[in-house]
């Protein structure tokens, strides 16, 4: 069951930046590029979590996936810091 959930939570992720992308192409608003690159990221994280715990179990990803992770949301951070000036 736990892979299923590792997958669908890649799928989501990615599903939410690849809208937010598409948003961002369609008006132009800086804040969903932000957004969007913030959730690919964390849908490479995810991806990273189910291939270091489903299919090499013995290889250690945790600082790739947490590596991911925080770029991703010092990416949203940036996006909403240059946004509110």
């Amino acid at each position: 069951m736990a892979p299923v959930v590792y997958m669908l939570g890649t799928l989501v992720t990615l599903a939410c930046g690849i809208f937010l992308l598409r948003g961002y192409f369609r008006g132009r608003k800086r804040l969903l590029l932000w957004s969007g690159l913030c959730f690919l990221a964390l849908a490479v994280s995810n991806l990273l979590v189910f291939v270091d715990l489903v299919i090499f179990p013995e290889v250690d990803l945790y600082r790739w996936r947490l590596s991911f992770a925080a770029v991703g949301m010092m990416l949203l951070v940036f996006g909403l810091i240059w946004e509110g000036e």
